[in-house]
Protein backbone atom coordinates (compact mmCIF):
# COMPACT_ATOMS: atom_id res chain seq x y z
CA UNK A 1 0.00 0.00 0.00
CA UNK A 2 2.80 2.18 1.09
CA UNK A 3 4.33 1.62 -2.63
CA UNK A 4 1.14 2.42 -4.54
CA UNK A 5 1.21 5.55 -2.78
CA UNK A 6 4.57 6.82 -3.52
CA UNK A 7 3.22 6.31 -7.21
CA UNK A 8 0.11 8.59 -5.87
CA UNK A 9 2.66 11.20 -4.90
CA UNK A 10 4.85 11.21 -8.12
CA UNK A 11 1.84 11.18 -10.37
CA UNK A 12 0.45 14.68 -8.66
CA UNK A 13 3.35 17.25 -9.43
CA UNK A 14 -0.01 19.55 -9.09
CA UNK A 15 -3.67 19.50 -8.30
CA UNK A 16 -4.59 19.18 -12.04
CA UNK A 17 -2.46 16.17 -11.91
CA UNK A 18 -4.08 14.50 -8.30
CA UNK A 19 -7.32 14.46 -10.29
CA UNK A 20 -6.15 13.17 -12.80
CA UNK A 21 -4.47 10.12 -11.38
CA UNK A 22 -7.92 10.48 -9.48
CA UNK A 23 -10.06 10.04 -12.47
CA UNK A 24 -8.11 7.11 -14.23
CA UNK A 25 -8.23 5.35 -10.75
CA UNK A 26 -12.09 5.49 -10.51
CA UNK A 27 -12.68 4.86 -14.31
CA UNK A 28 -10.30 2.09 -14.07
CA UNK A 29 -12.68 0.85 -11.19
CA UNK A 30 -16.24 1.02 -12.95
CA UNK A 31 -16.94 4.47 -11.79
CA UNK A 32 -18.95 6.64 -14.77
CA UNK A 33 -17.83 10.51 -15.05
CA UNK A 34 -20.85 13.11 -14.31
CA UNK A 35 -20.44 16.51 -16.02
CA UNK A 36 -21.98 19.40 -13.67
CA UNK A 37 -23.74 21.38 -17.26
CA UNK A 38 -25.93 17.68 -17.41
CA UNK A 39 -28.54 16.26 -15.77
CA UNK A 40 -28.03 13.52 -13.83
CA UNK A 41 -29.75 10.14 -13.44
CA UNK A 42 -28.43 8.47 -10.04
CA UNK A 43 -29.59 4.93 -9.63
CA UNK A 44 -28.69 2.66 -6.50
CA UNK A 45 -25.72 0.80 -7.39
CA UNK A 46 -24.19 3.33 -9.57
CA UNK A 47 -21.01 4.66 -9.35
CA UNK A 48 -20.06 7.89 -10.26
CA UNK A 49 -17.94 11.16 -10.30
CA UNK A 50 -17.67 14.63 -11.56
CA UNK A 51 -14.72 17.35 -11.24
CA UNK A 52 -14.98 21.13 -10.90
CA UNK A 53 -11.78 23.24 -12.38
CA UNK A 54 -10.34 20.02 -13.09
CA UNK A 55 -8.42 20.60 -9.80
CA UNK A 56 -11.35 19.26 -7.62
CA UNK A 57 -13.06 16.21 -7.65
CA UNK A 58 -15.98 14.09 -5.80
CA UNK A 59 -16.51 10.74 -6.37
CA UNK A 60 -19.54 8.38 -4.72
CA UNK A 61 -21.36 4.95 -4.84
CA UNK A 62 -24.94 4.53 -4.19
CA UNK A 63 -26.12 2.10 -2.12
CA UNK A 64 -28.43 -0.58 -3.44
CA UNK A 65 -30.90 0.26 -0.77
CA UNK A 66 -30.94 4.32 -0.91
CA UNK A 67 -33.52 5.63 -1.33
CA UNK A 68 -33.76 10.33 -1.26
CA UNK A 69 -33.32 11.21 2.26
CA UNK A 70 -30.64 8.52 3.41
CA UNK A 71 -27.71 9.52 4.53
CA UNK A 72 -24.29 10.32 3.19
CA UNK A 73 -20.49 8.79 4.27
CA UNK A 74 -18.30 11.45 3.38
CA UNK A 75 -14.46 11.50 3.59
CA UNK A 76 -12.97 14.53 2.37
CA UNK A 77 -9.49 15.96 2.01
CA UNK A 78 -7.74 18.53 -0.90
CA UNK A 79 -5.47 18.40 -3.22
CA UNK A 80 -3.27 21.41 -2.98
CA UNK A 81 -0.15 21.63 -1.07
CA UNK A 82 1.64 24.72 -0.25
CA UNK A 83 4.36 25.91 -3.27
CA UNK A 84 5.80 28.49 -5.61
CA UNK A 85 3.16 29.13 -8.33
CA UNK A 86 4.77 30.81 -11.52
CA UNK A 87 3.39 34.64 -11.84
CA UNK A 88 0.95 35.40 -14.74
CA UNK A 89 4.05 37.77 -15.49
CA UNK A 90 6.91 36.09 -14.76
CA UNK A 91 9.77 36.98 -16.96
CA UNK A 92 12.79 38.24 -15.04
CA UNK A 93 16.35 39.04 -16.83
CA UNK A 94 18.99 39.95 -14.05
CA UNK A 95 22.73 39.79 -13.97
CA UNK A 96 23.24 37.71 -16.44
CA UNK A 97 20.42 35.01 -15.33
CA UNK A 98 16.89 34.61 -16.97
CA UNK A 99 14.67 33.90 -13.89
CA UNK A 100 10.86 33.07 -13.57
CA UNK A 101 8.94 34.94 -11.27
CA UNK A 102 6.99 33.28 -8.38
CA UNK A 103 4.35 33.35 -5.82
CA UNK A 104 3.90 31.64 -2.62
CA UNK A 105 0.71 29.28 -2.50
CA UNK A 106 -0.14 29.09 1.35
CA UNK A 107 1.73 28.84 4.33
CA UNK A 108 5.03 27.08 2.98
CA UNK A 109 8.31 26.64 4.81
CA UNK A 110 10.11 28.26 2.36
CA UNK A 111 13.57 27.79 3.66
CA UNK A 112 12.96 24.40 2.85
CA UNK A 113 12.70 25.38 -0.43
CA UNK A 114 16.45 26.31 -1.28
CA UNK A 115 18.43 24.40 -2.83
CA UNK A 116 16.60 22.04 -4.56
CA UNK A 117 16.35 20.45 -7.72
CA UNK A 118 12.78 21.84 -8.74
CA UNK A 119 10.32 20.80 -11.87
CA UNK A 120 7.35 22.80 -13.50
CA UNK A 121 3.69 21.30 -13.72
CA UNK A 122 0.11 22.65 -14.27
CA UNK A 123 -2.18 23.14 -16.73
CA UNK A 124 -1.45 24.81 -20.24
CA UNK A 125 -4.52 26.33 -21.95
CA UNK A 126 -3.49 25.82 -25.87
CA UNK A 127 -5.40 27.53 -28.93
CA UNK A 128 -6.72 25.20 -31.50
CA UNK A 129 -8.19 25.56 -34.61
CA UNK A 130 -12.47 27.50 -35.89
CA UNK A 131 -11.44 29.54 -32.29
CA UNK A 132 -11.20 25.89 -29.94
CA UNK A 133 -9.09 26.04 -26.91
CA UNK A 134 -8.37 22.96 -25.16
CA UNK A 135 -6.62 22.78 -21.57
CA UNK A 136 -3.69 20.29 -21.76
CA UNK A 137 -1.79 18.95 -18.66
CA UNK A 138 2.08 19.80 -18.64
CA UNK A 139 4.73 17.68 -16.40
CA UNK A 140 8.31 18.80 -16.76
CA UNK A 141 9.88 15.82 -15.09
CA UNK A 142 13.30 16.56 -14.80
CA UNK A 143 15.20 19.48 -12.80
CA UNK A 144 14.89 22.90 -14.61
CA UNK A 145 14.52 24.97 -12.04
CA UNK A 146 16.51 26.24 -8.72
CA UNK A 147 16.01 28.75 -5.84
CA UNK A 148 20.26 29.13 -5.01
CA UNK A 149 20.90 30.30 -1.30
CA UNK A 150 23.56 32.69 -0.66
CA UNK A 151 26.91 31.70 0.22
CA UNK A 152 27.30 31.43 4.12
CA UNK A 153 30.34 33.65 3.57
CA UNK A 154 27.89 36.68 2.33
CA UNK A 155 25.82 36.00 5.00
CA UNK A 156 27.53 34.59 8.27
CA UNK A 157 24.53 35.10 10.79
CA UNK A 158 22.73 32.33 8.47
CA UNK A 159 22.59 29.74 10.65
CA UNK A 160 22.36 32.11 13.33
CA UNK A 161 19.35 34.32 11.76
CA UNK A 162 17.83 33.74 8.72
CA UNK A 163 15.36 35.60 6.81
CA UNK A 164 13.69 35.65 4.01
CA UNK A 165 12.14 38.33 1.66
CA UNK A 166 9.66 36.03 -0.45
CA UNK A 167 9.50 38.65 -3.64
CA UNK A 168 13.18 39.27 -4.14
CA UNK A 169 14.52 36.19 -2.66
CA UNK A 170 12.91 33.42 -4.02
CA UNK A 171 13.19 34.32 -7.48
CA UNK A 172 14.39 30.87 -8.83
CA UNK A 173 17.41 30.56 -11.96
CA UNK A 174 15.89 28.99 -15.42
CA UNK A 175 18.76 29.61 -17.79
CA UNK A 176 21.88 31.73 -18.31
CA UNK A 177 21.17 34.70 -20.80
CA UNK A 178 22.22 34.61 -24.42
CA UNK A 179 21.42 36.65 -27.54
CA UNK A 180 19.16 33.81 -28.84
CA UNK A 181 17.59 33.75 -25.75
CA UNK A 182 16.99 37.23 -24.80
CA UNK A 183 13.31 38.59 -24.12
CA UNK A 184 11.22 41.11 -25.87
CA UNK A 185 10.71 44.04 -22.97
CA UNK A 186 6.49 43.21 -23.60
CA UNK A 187 6.62 39.63 -23.09
CA UNK A 188 4.92 38.29 -19.82
CA UNK A 189 7.21 34.97 -20.28
CA UNK A 190 10.72 33.84 -20.73
CA UNK A 191 10.67 32.53 -24.60
CA UNK A 192 12.99 29.52 -23.45
CA UNK A 193 10.13 29.02 -21.26
CA UNK A 194 7.45 29.43 -23.51
CA UNK A 195 8.93 26.71 -25.76
CA UNK A 196 9.81 24.32 -23.10
CA UNK A 197 6.33 24.04 -22.78
CA UNK A 198 5.15 23.80 -26.00
CA UNK A 199 7.28 21.11 -26.58
CA UNK A 200 6.26 19.23 -23.58
CA UNK A 201 2.31 18.99 -25.10
CA UNK A 202 3.55 18.79 -28.94
CA UNK A 203 2.59 21.90 -30.08
CA UNK A 204 4.13 25.33 -30.39
CA UNK A 205 4.46 28.61 -28.03
CA UNK A 206 2.57 30.86 -30.20
CA UNK A 207 -0.48 28.63 -29.95
CA UNK A 208 -0.49 28.83 -25.61
CA UNK A 209 -2.59 31.13 -24.82
CA UNK A 210 -2.21 30.91 -20.76
CA UNK A 211 -1.29 28.53 -18.61
CA UNK A 212 -1.14 27.23 -14.11
CA UNK A 213 2.34 26.20 -13.31
CA UNK A 214 3.76 25.01 -10.01
CA UNK A 215 6.97 24.19 -9.19
CA UNK A 216 7.49 20.87 -7.56
CA UNK A 217 10.33 18.68 -6.46
CA UNK A 218 11.73 16.84 -8.90
CA UNK A 219 13.39 14.00 -6.01
CA UNK A 220 11.23 11.13 -6.53
CA UNK A 221 9.00 9.95 -3.09
CA UNK A 222 11.13 7.32 -1.32
CA UNK A 223 10.23 4.88 1.57
CA UNK A 224 13.38 5.39 4.24
CA UNK A 225 14.72 4.77 7.22
CA UNK A 226 17.69 1.50 8.01
CA UNK A 227 14.60 -0.37 8.55
CA UNK A 228 12.55 0.93 6.07
CA UNK A 229 9.85 2.31 8.54
CA UNK A 230 9.78 6.35 6.91
CA UNK A 231 8.28 7.76 3.87
CA UNK A 232 10.33 10.59 2.35
CA UNK A 233 7.79 12.49 0.24
CA UNK A 234 6.41 16.27 -1.10
CA UNK A 235 3.05 16.87 -0.44
CA UNK A 236 2.27 14.48 2.08
CA UNK A 237 -0.31 16.84 3.42
CA UNK A 238 -2.66 16.02 2.36
CA UNK A 239 -2.12 13.58 -0.36
CA UNK A 240 -1.83 10.54 1.61
CA UNK A 241 -5.52 11.21 2.96
CA UNK A 242 -6.76 12.20 -0.46
CA UNK A 243 -5.18 8.58 -1.26
CA UNK A 244 -6.59 6.29 1.48
CA UNK A 245 -9.96 8.34 0.64
CA UNK A 246 -10.34 7.33 -2.32
CA UNK A 247 -8.92 3.87 -2.62
CA UNK A 248 -11.23 3.08 0.35
CA UNK A 249 -13.98 4.34 -1.52
CA UNK A 250 -12.89 2.20 -4.66
CA UNK A 251 -12.59 -0.90 -2.17
CA UNK A 252 -15.74 -0.63 -0.34
CA UNK A 253 -17.76 0.27 -3.54
CA UNK A 254 -16.98 -3.51 -5.24
CA UNK A 255 -20.46 -4.42 -2.39
CA UNK A 256 -23.34 -2.37 -2.60
CA UNK A 257 -25.81 -5.06 -1.65
CA UNK A 258 -26.67 -4.15 1.51
CA UNK A 259 -25.87 -0.38 1.63
CA UNK A 260 -28.50 2.34 2.58
CA UNK A 261 -26.59 5.31 2.36
CA UNK A 262 -24.23 7.37 -0.29
CA UNK A 263 -20.39 6.20 0.23
CA UNK A 264 -18.39 9.80 -0.97
CA UNK A 265 -15.34 11.32 -1.34
CA UNK A 266 -14.82 15.04 -1.61
CA UNK A 267 -11.09 15.96 -2.54
CA UNK A 268 -10.84 19.95 -2.98
CA UNK A 269 -8.41 22.57 -4.51
CA UNK A 270 -7.38 25.57 -2.43
CA UNK A 271 -7.87 24.96 1.55
CA UNK A 272 -3.95 26.10 2.04
CA UNK A 273 -5.47 29.50 1.67
CA UNK A 274 -8.99 28.98 3.06
CA UNK A 275 -10.74 27.03 0.86
CA UNK A 276 -12.86 30.07 -0.45
CA UNK A 277 -13.20 29.67 -4.28
CA UNK A 278 -15.21 27.72 -6.55
CA UNK A 279 -13.66 24.49 -6.53
CA UNK A 280 -12.98 25.28 -2.80
CA UNK A 281 -14.77 23.33 0.45
CA UNK A 282 -15.76 27.18 1.03
CA UNK A 283 -18.48 27.21 -2.00
CA UNK A 284 -21.59 25.87 -2.42
CA UNK A 285 -20.49 22.74 -4.53
CA UNK A 286 -20.77 19.68 -2.21
CA UNK A 287 -24.61 21.23 -1.07
CA UNK A 288 -25.44 21.10 -4.78
CA UNK A 289 -24.13 17.72 -5.15
CA UNK A 290 -25.94 16.69 -2.06
CA UNK A 291 -29.13 17.81 -3.11
CA UNK A 292 -28.80 16.63 -6.79
CA UNK A 293 -28.51 12.74 -5.28
CA UNK A 294 -30.74 13.29 -2.52
CA UNK A 295 -33.72 15.26 -5.01
CA UNK A 296 -36.96 14.00 -4.79
CA UNK A 297 -40.08 15.55 -6.67
CA UNK A 298 -42.30 13.71 -4.17
CA UNK A 299 -40.22 14.96 -1.04
CA UNK A 300 -39.13 18.55 -1.04
CA UNK A 301 -37.40 17.92 2.35
CA UNK A 302 -35.45 14.97 1.31
CA UNK A 303 -32.16 16.93 1.61
CA UNK A 304 -32.73 18.48 5.08
CA UNK A 305 -33.52 14.47 6.29
CA UNK A 306 -30.48 13.62 4.97
CA UNK A 307 -28.02 15.75 6.86
CA UNK A 308 -28.73 14.32 10.17
CA UNK A 309 -28.11 10.84 8.78
CA UNK A 310 -24.58 11.47 7.66
CA UNK A 311 -21.38 12.52 8.53
CA UNK A 312 -18.27 13.57 7.02
CA UNK A 313 -14.86 12.54 8.21
CA UNK A 314 -11.96 15.75 7.63
CA UNK A 315 -8.88 14.10 6.37
CA UNK A 316 -5.80 16.12 6.86
CA UNK A 317 -2.43 15.59 8.44
CA UNK A 318 -1.60 15.86 12.15
CA UNK A 319 1.77 16.92 13.50
CA UNK A 320 3.28 14.13 14.99
CA UNK A 321 5.16 14.43 18.03
CA UNK A 322 9.33 15.86 16.68
CA UNK A 323 12.12 14.23 18.86
CA UNK A 324 13.84 17.44 19.16
CA UNK A 325 10.93 19.85 20.27
CA UNK A 326 8.61 17.66 22.51
CA UNK A 327 7.73 20.39 24.25
CA UNK A 328 5.85 21.95 21.66
CA UNK A 329 3.14 19.08 22.13
CA UNK A 330 0.50 18.93 24.97
CA UNK A 331 2.71 16.52 27.32
CA UNK A 332 -0.57 13.95 27.60
CA UNK A 333 -1.29 13.96 23.50
CA UNK A 334 2.29 13.49 21.66
CA UNK A 335 1.01 11.76 18.52
CA UNK A 336 3.60 9.22 16.97
CA UNK A 337 4.02 8.17 13.30
CA UNK A 338 2.69 4.31 13.53
CA UNK A 339 0.24 5.33 16.69
CA UNK A 340 -2.43 5.29 13.88
CA UNK A 341 -4.66 7.97 12.70
CA UNK A 342 -5.29 10.89 15.06
CA UNK A 343 -8.30 12.38 16.26
CA UNK A 344 -8.37 15.84 16.50
CA UNK A 345 -9.79 18.24 18.71
CA UNK A 346 -10.38 22.32 19.62
CA UNK A 347 -12.77 23.16 21.56
CA UNK A 348 -12.70 26.66 20.13
CA UNK A 349 -13.85 25.09 16.61
CA UNK A 350 -10.25 24.68 15.19
CA UNK A 351 -11.43 21.66 14.40
CA UNK A 352 -15.06 20.11 13.90
CA UNK A 353 -14.94 16.79 16.29
CA UNK A 354 -17.17 16.18 18.64
CA UNK A 355 -17.40 13.40 21.57
CA UNK A 356 -20.19 11.87 19.26
CA UNK A 357 -18.33 12.26 16.09
CA UNK A 358 -14.79 10.81 17.60
CA UNK A 359 -16.39 7.78 19.04
CA UNK A 360 -17.96 7.15 15.66
CA UNK A 361 -14.34 7.23 14.23
CA UNK A 362 -13.25 4.81 17.17
CA UNK A 363 -16.04 2.28 16.78
CA UNK A 364 -15.14 2.03 12.71
CA UNK A 365 -11.27 1.86 13.86
CA UNK A 366 -12.17 -1.34 16.43
CA UNK A 367 -13.84 -3.17 13.37
CA UNK A 368 -11.07 -2.28 11.13
CA UNK A 369 -8.63 -3.33 13.48
CA UNK A 370 -6.60 0.14 13.84
CA UNK A 371 -5.31 2.17 16.66
CA UNK A 372 -5.94 5.88 17.05
CA UNK A 373 -4.32 8.58 18.90
CA UNK A 374 -6.02 11.71 19.89
CA UNK A 375 -4.35 15.24 19.34
CA UNK A 376 -4.74 18.93 21.45
CA UNK A 377 -2.48 21.84 20.86
CA UNK A 378 -0.90 23.30 23.82
CA UNK A 379 -2.91 26.27 25.26
CA UNK A 380 -0.37 28.56 24.74
CA UNK A 381 0.19 27.21 21.37
CA UNK A 382 -1.67 28.41 17.52
CA UNK A 383 -3.91 25.58 15.97
CA UNK A 384 -4.41 24.93 12.43
CA UNK A 385 -7.57 24.25 10.61
CA UNK A 386 -9.17 22.35 7.90
CA UNK A 387 -12.20 21.98 5.19
CA UNK A 388 -13.85 20.17 8.61
CA UNK A 389 -15.42 23.12 10.58
CA UNK A 390 -15.99 25.23 7.19
CA UNK A 391 -18.31 21.97 5.96
CA UNK A 392 -19.56 21.70 9.09
CA UNK A 393 -20.87 25.09 9.24
CA UNK A 394 -21.90 25.30 6.12
CA UNK A 395 -23.57 21.81 5.49
CA UNK A 396 -24.72 21.29 9.16
CA UNK A 397 -23.50 17.39 9.04
CA UNK A 398 -21.73 15.90 11.79
CA UNK A 399 -17.76 16.21 10.98
CA UNK A 400 -14.93 14.84 12.81
CA UNK A 401 -11.49 15.78 12.05
CA UNK A 402 -8.93 12.79 11.87
CA UNK A 403 -5.47 12.85 9.79
CA UNK A 404 -1.81 10.85 10.23
CA UNK A 405 0.41 11.91 11.77
CA UNK A 406 3.78 13.56 10.21
CA UNK A 407 7.02 15.48 10.80
CA UNK A 408 8.08 18.49 8.31
CA UNK A 409 4.32 19.70 7.58
CA UNK A 410 4.68 22.39 4.94
CA UNK A 411 8.54 21.90 4.15
CA UNK A 412 9.24 21.18 0.72
CA UNK A 413 10.03 17.31 1.52
CA UNK A 414 7.49 15.98 4.15
CA UNK A 415 7.96 12.70 6.52
CA UNK A 416 5.14 10.00 7.66
CA UNK A 417 5.46 6.59 8.59
CA UNK A 418 4.86 3.88 6.55
CA UNK A 419 2.30 2.42 7.51
CA UNK A 420 0.27 5.56 7.83
CA UNK A 421 -1.48 5.03 4.43
CA UNK A 422 -3.07 1.31 5.21
CA UNK A 423 -4.03 2.41 8.71
CA UNK A 424 -5.83 5.41 6.98
CA UNK A 425 -7.33 2.99 4.40
CA UNK A 426 -8.16 0.54 6.56
CA UNK A 427 -10.14 3.17 8.87
CA UNK A 428 -11.61 4.63 6.22
CA UNK A 429 -13.05 1.71 4.37
CA UNK A 430 -14.49 0.22 7.82
CA UNK A 431 -16.11 3.98 8.55
CA UNK A 432 -18.02 3.54 4.93
CA UNK A 433 -18.80 -0.10 5.35
CA UNK A 434 -20.33 0.44 9.03
CA UNK A 435 -21.55 3.72 9.78
CA UNK A 436 -24.89 3.12 9.43
CA UNK A 437 -24.61 0.78 11.78
CA UNK A 438 -22.80 2.43 14.57
CA UNK A 439 -24.74 5.30 14.44
CA UNK A 440 -27.68 3.49 14.70
CA UNK A 441 -26.35 2.29 18.39
CA UNK A 442 -25.52 5.66 19.35
CA UNK A 443 -28.34 6.94 21.03
CA UNK A 444 -28.68 10.69 21.17
CA UNK A 445 -31.34 12.65 21.84
CA UNK A 446 -32.14 15.84 19.27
Amino acid sequence: IAKDFLKFVDAGPSPYHVVHECRSRLVAAGFTELKERDHWSITPSGKFFMTRNQSTIIAFSVGKNFRPGNGFTIVGAHTDSPCLRVKVNSARQKQGYQQVATECYGGGNWNSWFDRDLKIAGRVLVAGENGKMTSELVHVNRPVIRVPHLAIHLQREMNEKFSINKETHLVPIFALESDKQLNKPSEKHLTILMNMLGKEIGSSAEKIVDFDLFLADHQPSAIGGVLEEFIFAPRLDNLLSSYAGLQALIESSSDLSSEQNVRMVALFDNEEVGSNSAQGAGSSLTEYILRRISSDPKNPTSFEEAVPKSLLISADMAHGVHPNYPEKHESHMRPTLHGGPVIKTNNNQRYATTAITATIVRESAKIAGVPTQDVMVRNDAGCGSTIGPILATRLGIRTVDVGAAQLSMHSCREVCGVLAPEQCLKLYVAFFQNFPKIDENISVDD
